[in-house]
């Protein structure tokens, strides 16, 4: 009998989800904070752990982190009330197999268990690849359908590359902006290379401070700071033999990368805190939505490190550049999502279908998932239709014009108008026009990732989505 984990602060959640998992098969434990989950984790042997986002000592993300250090192979599912895509794209970055968000539906929980525990040991909870064959055959699914490779001229492209570079050691950058698939890419490429049956670790760079780098990078000893209870092992020891991959590494800093240098040079490394030398060999695959050549000619980059880095380069293209790919993963979404909601949704409305083709899908695949997913949810039967989808893809209009200015702006007529361009010099307009050159400011910087920018200029993504279509004439 599989086991169940269930970690939440509020008591009458587990007792229910706990009894509704015991009437079909499962056997459960319950905790009611993080800290006493991962104890009970240590303690005994479970299959799926179901943890809050929200608790009251800690973030699921931080539990999370726990158990995935006790166990790597650890299947973890957060709930969340909070249903934005960055939390979601958070803990699954972090290691989580998947997410689920309240109010809970319960076909939608044995479902998203039942799919965990039908995945192979392999040291990765994602979508994976069986063989790069498949790549060679439009439309057609990778290993455990879950995941499409499509049919447009940039899709078949970018997997002939792969399939090139697969079976070298090659350390690799994949370049390809937020939602493209920048770690499915690299999971794909470990599986079809000599260390397929060693792990594939991968790391978020983009958040982790220069202490919490080095420690996730390289491990740690006992007291080797505040907080350093136990020994703990690293990414590059969990990794030793397979694939490390890291995400947004530009955002490292410095002294971590002088470090990390190091380390590819001399394959040797030290523990934080540490004074006996660990031999490591890892393939590294490193992932930016920023040029990292660029970076380096600013300052911003080591430009040893990136030489280290770019023995091959890969750029991911954006879902805009895939139209041909938009009715298969249409149906390929949408077969997953009934399956997981248990529905039988048909297809799609004609003007629907259009609707998806015009829109320039900032947050590419991610979002289209998530897109598809909602509206199977909010339709009962028969075809998804316009009604359903989100506001900002159905009056896309100004939006999709603003967006490809933003970023492709060879791409826009030159006659297009500029938003909020004001003669008046009333205080409100100045006001809008210095916000509107901060939003543009902070875009450019971030290479136009919606998600970074939101966090510098501390706003929610869906705030930072209304202002900009707020400034269209």
């Amino acid at each position: 009998m599989k086991r169940i984990l269930i970690i939440d602060d509020d008591m009458d959640m587990c007792n229910l989800l706990g009894r509704f998992l015991q009437k079909k098969g499962y056997e459960t434990d319950a905790s009611h904070s993080g800290n006493k989950g991962i104890a009970k984790f240590k303690e005994s042997k479970f299959d799926v752990v179901l943890c809050d986002f929200r608790l009251g000592d800690k973030e699921g993300r931080e539990v999370l982190r726990e158990i995935k250090q006790v166990d790597p192979y650890a299947i973890v599912i957060i709930i969340t009330g909070y249903s934005d895509i960055k939390t979601a794209v958070d803990v699954i970055k972090s290691g989580a197999f998947d997410y689920i968000t309240k109010p809970l539906i319960p076909e939608e929980v044995l479902n998203v268990i039942g799919r965990a525990l039908q995945q192979p040991l392999t040291g990765s909870d994602a979508p994976r690849a069986s063989t790069l064959q498949a790549a060679k055959k439009p439309g057609k699914s990778f290993g455990d359908d879950e995941f499409l490779v499509g049919q447009a001229p940039a899709t078949r492209e970018l997997y002939r590359q792969v399939e090139l570079v697969a079976p070298t050691n090659y350390s690799i950058i994949l370049y390809g902006e937020s939602g493209t698939g920048k770690e499915v890419i690299a999971r794909t490429i470990h599986q079809n290379s000599a260390r397929k049956d060693k792990p594939f670790i991968a790391m978020d760079c983009g958040t982790l401070s220069k202490e919490l780098a080095g420690s996730e990078l390289f491990g740690h000893v006992k007291g080797a700071f505040t907080g350093a209870l136990n020994d703990k092992e690293g990414h590059f020891e969990l990794a030793n033999g397979g694939t490390l991959f890291l995400d947004e590494v530009g955002n490292l800093s410095y002294e971590i990368q002088a470090a990390l240098l190091r380390v590819i040079q001399e394959r040797k490394f030290k523990r934080v805190g540490g004074v006996r030398e660990m031999e490591t060999d890892v393939r590294i695959i490193v992932a930016s939505n920023e040029n990292l050549q660029d970076a380096y000619r600013r300052g911003k980059f080591r430009e040893d490190l990136f030489h280290r880095f770019n023995e091959f380069s890969i750029v991911l293209p954006a879902f805009r550049h895939r139209k041909e790919d938009i009715p298969l993963f249409a149906e390929f979404f949408l077969a997953k999502s009934n399956k997981e909601l248990n529905k039988n949704v048909e297809g799609f409305d004609p003007e629907v279908m259009q609707i998806f083709l015009d829109y320039p899908w900032p947050g590419n695949l991610r979002e289209f998932r998530n897109v598809i997913r909602r509206s199977a949810l909010l339709t009962s039967s028969g075809l998804i239709n316009a009604r359903v989808l989100p506001t900002e893809i159905v009056d896309n209009n100004n939006f999709a014009q603003s967006y490809l200015q933003q970023v492709e702006p060879h791409t826009v007529q030159q006659h297009t108008h500029h938003p909020i361009v004001h003669k008046e010099t009333d205080l409100k307009n100045a006001a809008a026009q210095a916000e509107y050159d901060t939003i543009m400011n902070v875009l450019k910087q971030v290479n136009y990732n919606k998600s970074r920018a939101a966090e510098i200029l501390k706003i929610d993504r869906k705030t930072l989505y209304n202002k900009i279509k707020s400034y269209q004439p």
